[in-house]
């Protein structure tokens, strides 16, 4: 659901200020897109704040940073206010911007043992549902675990929130067969109503990662199926009349590669996708002779086949469905 790698100075983050030549457009390369693994792009209303995960290639060591956008520079990242400590990821700001959601296994009860899960008979860290309330411009309160029926099991991921406040996120659960399943939990009155899985389609095909319009309009999420050009590609679903989602669509264009994209997430502007993808430029042999320097540098940037952000525009396909804003 997430990766990483390795660590950069700020001197050598601004000097890896490179166009990658790629499809779509990366998100600050060097900056915020690294030789680390980047994902889950989160922006503030304004669209001038982003907060993201960055984490090794083992997956192992998870944080949440934050980044702003100055004229048409993203600043060095910083690690998020109440993240640091814990196994953080997958940040999620609501519409208004009001809460931003994140994943931890951080103890639920101050002073108890961390999250863990079994799969396979290996552990890792488990992951439930936080959340940080905006104080102030720019400042977050303490973070506060979410109660309710889905944050059973420690295997919650990607939340996505709607303006009406529904949670929809990806998980293992009982019902999810082998694999991860999309589920949504509603507000109501009293809180959050027990998550239901949603009929994207074949149960036997890994469903993660929803990005939600903020109006449910559509849905983008990853998945694999008989269509994906990678280990896993980002598909879209369109709700329809009766509220029910339809079949599922292979996004198509700059979208997706035969590299793994993941991490779908609609921006603040219409059409704008963020996704996380490994697309990489691979070398073309005879390569000019590296030496230590040149070749360290290479295999440190951004295009090094690790995950980074990428900005998409799918537009088109929202207009060739009736959404035009």
């Amino acid at each position: 659901m997430h990766t990483n790698v390795l660590l950069f100075t700020a001197a050598t983050a601004l000097a890896l200020l490179i166009p990658v030549a790629m499809a779509g457009e990366i998100l600050g390369p060097g900056v915020i897109s690294t030789g680390l693994q980047e994902t889950s792009a989160a922006f503030s209303p304004d669209g001038n704040t982003v907060y993201f995960m960055r984490s090794d290639f083992a997956e192992k060591d998870d944080t949440i940073l934050v980044s702003h956008l100055s004229g048409k520079q993203w600043s060095v990242p910083e690690v998020a206010s109440f993240s640091g400590q814990w196994h953080d990821s997958e940040p999620a700001m609501s519409p208004d911007g009001k809460r931003l959601y994140f994943v931890s296994n951080r103890p639920v009860v101050p002073g108890g043992e961390p999250l863990t899960v079994e799969m396979a008979g290996q552990h890792y860290p488990g992951t439930n549902l936080w959340y940080v309330e905006q104080q102030a411009k720019g400042t977050w309160g303490e973070p506060v675990h979410v109660e309710g029926a889905f944050n059973d099991g420690s295997q919650v991921y990607n939340p996505s929130i709607a303006s009406n406040g529904n949670i929809y996120f990806s998980a293992h659960r009982p019902d999810s067969g082998t694999f991860y399943q999309i589920y949504v939990a509603r507000r109501t009155a009293s809180g959050y109503a027990a998550p239901e899985r949603l009929d994207l389609g074949d149960i036997t095909q890994n469903r993660m990662d929803p990005g939600v319009d903020p109006e449910e309009r559509y849905l983008v999420f990853a998945g694999s199926g008989p269509d994906s050009l990678g280990s896993a590609d980002i598909y879209i679903s369109f709700r329809g009349a009766d509220g029910h989602w339809g079949k599922p669509e292979h996004l198509t264009g700059d979208v997706n590669s035969a590299s793994l994209e993941n991490a779908p997430a609609p921006g603040r502007v219409f059409g704008e996708l963020y996704l996380s993808s490994s697309r990489a430029d691979a070398p073309h042999y005879p390569k000019d002779r590296d030496n230590l320097v040149s070749l360290q540098h290479r295999l440190a940037s951004a295009a090094n086949g690790s995950r980074n952000i990428w900005r998409v525009d799918i537009s088109r396909t929202l207009k060739e469905h009736g959404i035009d804003h």
